[in-house]
């Protein structure tokens, strides 16, 4: 695997010497400058049989280091492996199962090892398209990636899939070759606090009520005077969520609120019947789930040293870290080891299994990596 990897605040890329031969170039970056007119064509002409895919970003990832308002491009070249790309645009957000389930669908083919899905971050109804993205992979072959990002502004995010960046569109690379390893994990690191309670009214992502009170009003009692801060304090205060019908939970981020409503919008489903806890940071153990995310990684690789990682972190881990955020990232690198090239961004959801024995779920303010390697 040949990887070459460049960080620029510059749309105008013909200077980078990106490698003619890249099978692969994954970019991301600032909304501003994915959106440029010039970057796409200069992608493509320097790299004119490379799939070339990308998306906005909440924070981009090149080592381990974490910037702002730039562009992180990484070029790969595999030594035995074949991507191909597929793409989506999405009308409407409860469209999104059926276009999950159509992307996989293109991708299936002989030796189809994984798929990395970068979509849309704030059309897309991310529990929904996890749901279809599973429907007709094969046993052994999974799914992980993570949902665009426009920093803090929640504004418009952008995905770039073999074209210029537009608004409401998925991206889907199958990566195919019996040389390839593929590992991933995804941790999250908060503390859980306060009782559970049950989800008696909610539709799709919006809940209405716990325990049949209102759920703003409980939630806004947790937070005390951070509750004027709301919804972006939210961030600082996800939900563990507890479903009937997953070995484990996942943590739900709050989007927006509804003071009329007495309701709470969040960046997945909250399904009726299910339990949900509030949740706090703890800084060490943010720390922690990001290496835990790594660690789970290594085994999957039958001893192979990990040659390329993507890291797709939530934007809420970014508020919280702050001047730490890159202690994250430099754990991750040293699990990994020098030999692994990091790239990634922070996001507005993470779409990976918790580990090998799961299944992909849609997550939030977690640590998702996917590593790779070919024999």
């Amino acid at each position: 695997m040949r990887i070459a990897q460049f960080h620029t605040t510059d749309t105008e890329v013909g200077a980078l010497a990106l490698p003619a031969d890249a099978d692969l170039l994954l970019v991301f970056g600032a909304r501003a400058l994915l959106q440029s007119a010039s970057l796409f064509p200069a992608l493509r002409q320097a790299c004119p049989d490379a799939v070339i895919a990308g998306c906005s970003t909440a924070g981009e990832i090149c080592g381990t280091e974490v910037h702002d308002a730039s562009l992180v491009i990484t070029a790969v070249g595999f030594a035995a492996t074949r991507v191909a790309l597929v793409a989506a645009t999405l009308e409407l957000a409860g469209d999104s199962r059926q276009a999950g389930a159509a992307l996989t669908a293109q991708l299936l083919g002989d030796q189809l090892r994984h798929v990395l899905v970068l979509s849309d971050g704030l059309a897309v109804n991310g529990s929904e398209l996890v749901q279809g993205l599973r429907t007709s992979l094969p046993p052994g072959v999974n799914v992980t990636g993570g949902l665009a990002g426009d920093g803090a502004d929640f504004g418009v995010t952008v995905v770039m899939a073999d074209a210029p960046a537009v608004p409401h569109r998925i991206a889907a690379i199958g990566f195919y070759g019996e040389r390839l390893r593929v590992g991933y994990g995804s941790l999250g690191g908060w503390d859980a606090f306060g009782p559970e309670r049950l989800i008696t009214r909610a539709e799709g992502n919006t809940l209405f009520e716990l325990d049949g009170e209102s759920a703003l009003s409980l939630y806004k009692t947790y937070l005390g005077k951070q509750a004027e801060d709301l919804p972006s304090s939210g961030l600082l205060f996800p939900l563990a969520l507890h479903l009937a019908d997953a070995d484990t939970y996942v943590v739900r981020t709050i989007l927006g609120v509804d003071e009329g409503a007495q309701s709470m919008t969040f960046a997945g489903d909250m399904p009726v019947g299910a339990r949900a806890q509030l949740m706090k940071a703890n800084f060490n153990r943010l720390v922690d789930g990001a290496i835990g995310a790594a660690e789970g990684t290594l085994a999957q690789l039958d001893g192979q040293a990990p040659e390329l990682a993507i890291l797709i972190s939530c934007i809420g881990r970014k508020l919280v870290l702050q001047q730490r955020i890159e202690e994250e990232t430099e754990g991750v690198a040293e699990v990994l080891g020098a030999r692994a090239t990091l790239t990634g961004f922070y996001s507005y959801g993470e779409i990976a299994p918790r580990s090998a024995l799961t299944r992909c779920e849609l997550h939030n303010q977690t640590m998702t990596v996917t590593t790779f390697s070919e024999e």
